[in-house]
């Protein structure tokens, strides 16, 4: 949780929205204002996706991964290394061969393999 993310504002503006949202259901049903901020919370918590995307070469990575080292402990770190033509081939092959009647594929599968 970041500290003093939201205003007052924001808050009284984040508890009428759940109060209107749920009005027919249970979730909030008898709780305070800071309960349904913290249930507000935990529903952001679950909905939410964030992708960083960094090169590793250089020396401007080591000094992120140093100064944010949740970058390592809190998140699932995805190496991209590239991939072999003849793989590339095979997906763009597989994609394509969906589509009917479409001329010149095998120059676009290969222009596929070079983007």
């Amino acid at each position: 949780m970041i500290p003093n993310l939201y205003g007052a504002e924001d808050i009284v503006a984040i508890v009428d929205d759940m109060k209107d949202q749920h009005k027919s259901d249970d979730l909030i049903k008898g709780l305070e204002d800071n309960e349904i901020l913290g249930v507000f919370e935990d529903c952001a918590k679950d909905s939410i996706h964030v992708v960083l995307a960094f090169s590793p070469i250089g020396d401007d990575f080591k000094r992120r991964l140093r100064m944010f080292p949740a970058l390592v402990n809190c998140c699932t770190i995805d190496w991209f290394l590239p991939w072999p033509a003849d793989a590339l081939k095979d997906v763009a092959e597989q994609f394509l061969s969906k589509v009917d009647d479409l001329p010149q594929k095998d120059g676009i599968v290969a222009i596929c393999v070079d983007m």
